[in-house]
């Protein structure tokens, strides 16, 4: 469980999250407290408050207030509210969208035409020349249909994208939070094509519109950054959650050619090393997914070639596959049970057509002893497909043991007193750690649920998983 430390253990609160899906998304939007758990509450109230994780996108999308309270018992729900958003807010910082409007000649835009967009917190002080650029994940489209559908939403157009995003954990401002960070060129660059970043299909089709170009964006967002002072760059950050994480690997060895020889420029993977395995009905479901989602963006071209050099396009896909071949420094952080592998690779919905896995998905706590088995063997299978990252300083991993996907981008898991930890430090301290090559860092966590610093996952049981 997300656990909220400011306030007291009996209040209860759980973090739920948007439904994660193929081509949808996967992020913590909430913070849920059920007031008839609460002392001195009356029963079947509710109230959601938006973490700083995405403040104002999450208040757009999902909170919603249901008082039942009447009098002075209001006054006081009213005053918690203002002081737990007052404090979310203190932990981030919001920041507004720039549309790339030079990338639409280069034909770089979103699935429907429309601009690519990044959110840019810049630097100061001895971080005026130091860049990350992050990814912003979200699934992917594997045909024109699903395609379609994503098109006009935030996924799929810059035109339906929240004009700020707020922005904590790796890329807060605050020094007490993000201390080997806080003072960079922080940008978080919007999804909306749907292949992680590596599509290029020239020809549009008039009856949808749909635009395949996201291997465009990523060079025209390069380049507009390089235009505004990343030429003079002396430390580089490529990184990115979900499928923005496979982004900062797919795309690890480019960015480094795009960016000036002299950086020091290496890449770090948030939740983005998806495997291939077999689903439990026995099928090879992300295998063909991903396959489809690669022949529909024409992505093949900006996958790396020394992957497509010997396997099929759709294979290259999978970090497995390319890992071992990629030149640039890479840190990795993921959880052994990825909570978005677990309920879309391992046990999606159509391999569970009855719901056998429903409730396990949503809560690990409620997984029978066999799921747990199957759940293990997911982590043994995980641990496999990341052996070609190898143990050597320019490479690391940060692999917990925790229900859990990106955790980076929110305090509660970068950085804080109760974040996890594995040989008693935090991401934000092994991944500052690595870069500035104070110390390696590769720490695989023992099984679940051995790490009482987890903060594991509980999703809304009103939602769809798939």
């Amino acid at each position: 469980m997300l656990k909220c430390s400011w306030l007291a253990e009996r209040h209860r609160l759980v973090f739920w999250v948007t439904a994660g899906v193929p081509n949808g998304t996967d992020r913590v939007v909430g913070c849920q407290c059920k007031a008839s758990m609460l002392e001195g509450a009356s029963g079947g109230s509710t109230f959601i408050i938006a973490t700083h994780f995405s403040l104002f996108q999450a208040i757009h999308h999902s909170i919603f207030f249901h008082f039942r309270m009447k009098g002075t018992r209001m006054a006081k729900w009213l005053s918690l509210l203002v002081f737990v958003v007052l404090l979310l807010k203190a932990e981030g910082v919001d920041v507004g969208l720039t549309y790339v409007q030079s990338a639409v000649p280069k034909g770089a835009v979103c699935l429907d035409g429309s601009p690519p967009a990044y959110h840019f917190d810049k630097g100061f002080g001895a971080g005026i020349n130091n860049w990350i650029v992050h990814f912003e994940g979200g699934g992917w489209c594997n045909n024109a249909s699903v395609c379609l559908d994503r098109r006009d939403t935030r996924l799929g157009s810059s035109k339906k994208m929240d004009q700020t995003a707020s922005f904590s954990g790796y890329l807060s401002n605050k020094q007490k939070f993000n201390p080997d960070f806080y003072n960079w060129n922080r940008i978080k660059v919007r999804y909306c094509d749907g292949s992680s970043f590596t599509g290029d299909v020239e020809a549009v089709d008039p009856k949808t519109n749909l635009h395949y170009r996201g291997g465009r964006i990523f060079v025209a967002v390069i380049e507009d950054l390089l235009a505004k002072g990343m030429r003079n760059a002396q430390n580089a950050i490529l990184s990115g959650c979900s499928a923005g994480g496979l982004t900062a690997i797919l795309q690890c060895d480019r960015f480094r050619s795009l960016i000036p020889a002299g950086a020091k420029a290496k890449c770090i993977s948030d939740a983005g090393y998806f495997i291939n395995v077999k689903d439990v009905s026995g099928a090879q479901h992300i295998q063909e997914f991903y396959s489809q989602v690669v022949a529909t963006h024409g992505s093949a071209k900006n996958l790396p070639a020394s992957c497509t050099s010997r396997l099929s396009p759709g294979l290259c896909f999978f970090p497995e596959n390319v890992v071992s071949q990629i030149r640039t420094p890479i840190f990795f952080v993921n959880a052994a049970y990825d909570s978005w592998q677990i309920k879309n690779i391992l046990a999606p919905g159509v391999a569970d057509p009855h719901g056998q896995w429903r409730d396990c998905k949503l809560d690990i706590k409620k997984c029978s002893s066999a799921q747990l088995s199957v759940m293990q063997g997911f982590r043994t299978n995980f641990l496999s497909a990341l052996s070609g990252v190898g143990s050597t300083p320019a490479r690391g991993k940060f692999i917990d043991g925790c229900y859990a996907h990106c955790q980076m981008g929110t305090q509660e898991t970068w950085m804080r007193a109760d974040s996890p930890v594995l040989a008693k430090t935090t991401i934000a301290k092994a991944v500052g750690d690595w870069y500035y090559e104070r110390r390696p860092f590769h720490e695989i966590d023992c099984t679940y649920p051995c790490n009482p610093t987890c903060h594991n996952r509980i999703f809304d049981n009103n939602r769809s998983d798939d």
